[in-house]
């Protein structure tokens, strides 16, 4: 007997317009020139041998990838992440779920970021029409294109709209697919559902952006430089609309993981940065870097000179690269993104600093490196 569910098409809705969002893009957000604050003379010295790094990666064609929790988008640093993808220093970027929610709700309506509280007491919290329609719809459009989580949300804001197909057509598709590609077929059938559900017309639905030159997905997606959603069932607030569909979810999000992983079977050589990503960044990479080691294994090669640099406002004064892993009576132990990245063989860092300081300064330190050659 199946547990008792609760009903989200009972709930009360309210426009996205009517919601007071604390951070203005336009207004907020960090131009790509301004000064890092306050780096310490440590943070220095692992800005230049990480832009080096970088550096050399590039020129060796090998992966540099950027992690990063919401903040990172929340923070305003979508003008310098787009700078690093524009001159070809980054080759994959990935965020959390909420991640992508604060890219698009910019680029929609030029400003993000709820009171939590305030909208919890009144039963509010997440409950706007546009960003759970709009997203999720992406989402489902987009496992039926066989599109990844980011990509779906990004390819929605570059084109300023989603391609709605035909009823029938996806009827037809379900029947004709479902013994040669299942996936196909059952993709079809879930958008078929929802375009009777919401009664939605097939043809181009447009959906203005009117700022998404701040968005940060869209630039990727126009660029094709993958930028993958990670996101975890329940974790943000597309799941309070009734337009949610768990199958869309799984299906996008298991195609960025993959897309993640194969840039992960490139890292030999190469960078990965976490910023501000205590859970998802670890997680994901330990699987992703497995799987790849056990690849390259098969093919007689090993990944071993890949370079971390984590980066979080929590303070550690645990000499990871010294000492290696602290015991477990140790508070150090429990930074989850340091043990993991210390497990995962290659060269790890960790810088105690601010997402903006850190982006600001990588940027302008590759930028030196340029004029420099």
């Amino acid at each position: 007997m199946p547990y008792p569910k609760l009903d989200r098409n009972q709930l009360d809705i309210k426009k996205l317009s009517t919601r007071y969002s604390k951070v203005f893009i336009e207004k907020d957000h960090v131009p790509v020139t301004q000064k890092p604050s306050h780096l310490s003379e440590t943070g220095q010295e692992l800005i230049k041998k990480t832009a080096v790094r970088i550096q050399v990666a590039r020129q060796e064609n090998r992966s540099v990838m950027l992690t990063f929790g919401a903040h990172t988008i929340k923070n305003g640093m979508a003008p310098t992440l787009i700078a690093l993808m524009n001159e070809g220093w980054v080759t994959h970027l990935s965020t959390n779920g909420a991640g992508i929610i604060h890219d698009w709700e910019f680029a929609f309506q030029g400003k993000s970021s709820e009171d939590v509280r305030e909208n919890v007491h009144h039963g509010q919290f997440g409950i706007w029409d546009e960003t759970g329609f709009f997203i999720n719809l992406a989402l489902i459009v987009g496992a039926y294109e066989g599109l990844g989580y980011g990509e779906s949300v990004g390819k929605m804001i570059a084109l300023e709209g989603l391609q709605i197909p035909d009823i029938q057509l996806l009827h037809e598709v379900a029947v004709h697919k479902m013994g040669s590609n299942p996936e196909l077929a059952a993709a079809a059938i879930d958008l078929a559902g929802v375009l009777q559900k919401f009664s939605l017309p097939p043809g181009f639905l447009s959906i203005p952006h009117p700022y998404k030159s701040y968005s940060v997905q869209a630039h990727a997606y126009t660029q094709g430089i993958p930028f993958t959603g990670h996101p975890m069932i329940g974790h943000d607030i597309i799941y309070n609309h009734p337009m949610n569909h768990g199958a869309a979810l799984g299906r996008t999000a298991l195609n960025d993981f993959l897309s993640f992983a194969k840039s992960v079977s490139n890292l030999d050589y190469g960078v990965y940065m976490s910023i501000g990503s205590a859970v998802m960044s670890p997680m994901i990479f330990e699987k992703a870097l497995s799987m790849s080691q056990n690849l390259k294994i098969q093919a007689g090669e090993h990944i071993d000179h890949h370079y971390m640099l984590i980066v979080d406002l929590a303070k550690s004064d645990w000499d990871w690269q010294k000492n290696g892993e602290p015991p477990m009576d140790n508070p150090a132990y429990y930074l989850r993104y340091c043990k993991t990245f210390q497990r995962m063989g290659g060269e790890m860092d960790y810088l105690t600093a601010d997402n903006r300081d850190f982006l600001l300064a990588i940027y302008q330190e590759l930028q030196e490196l340029t004029q420099a050659l």
